[in-house]
């Protein structure tokens, strides 16, 4: 039995709408997994960052009581300032890479590369619909 004109288009966009409710699934699916493998990433770099923060402070504490030790007689807050000025000129340069870093954007970089994928197949005409029209 043939399906009328009316039965035909809720059929074609009942095939759409399942389409696309499977297409944002997908979609949704990967940004998911993508939030999930840059927070298990954030927490190992906050790990490994805390660690190394911690023992850098300890080697610094113990270089700068090294230098102030060797030049207690003679240049005593010669030795103490000029530790303290490269400590900070060291921490601003810090800062300043970390300023960097943080303005780079990788959250969700597969996802939305795939959101505009599909934004540009929706957005070009396909062969098929062309050849229908002629």
């Amino acid at each position: 039995m043939a399906l009328g004109p009316t039965q035909r288009v809720f059929s074609a966009a009942k095939r759409l709408l399942n389409s696309l409710i499977a297409n944002s699934e997908t979609r949704l699916r990967l940004a998911v997994f993508e939030l999930e493998e840059e927070r298990a990433r954030l927490m190992v770099l906050l790990l490994l960052a805390g660690a190394s923060l911690l023992l850098l402070l300890l080697g610094i504490a113990t270089l700068t009581a090294l230098i102030v030790v060797l030049f207690w007689d003679s240049y005593r807050l010669t030795a103490i300032a000029i530790s303290a000025g490269v400590l900070i000129g060291a921490s601003l340069l810090l800062a300043i890479i970390a300023i960097r870093q943080s303005k780079r954007h990788s959250l969700l970089k597969e996802t939305l590369k795939q959101l505009a994928a599909d934004r540009a197949l929706l957005e070009e005409p396909s062969d098929e619909t062309i050849r229908r029209n002629r």
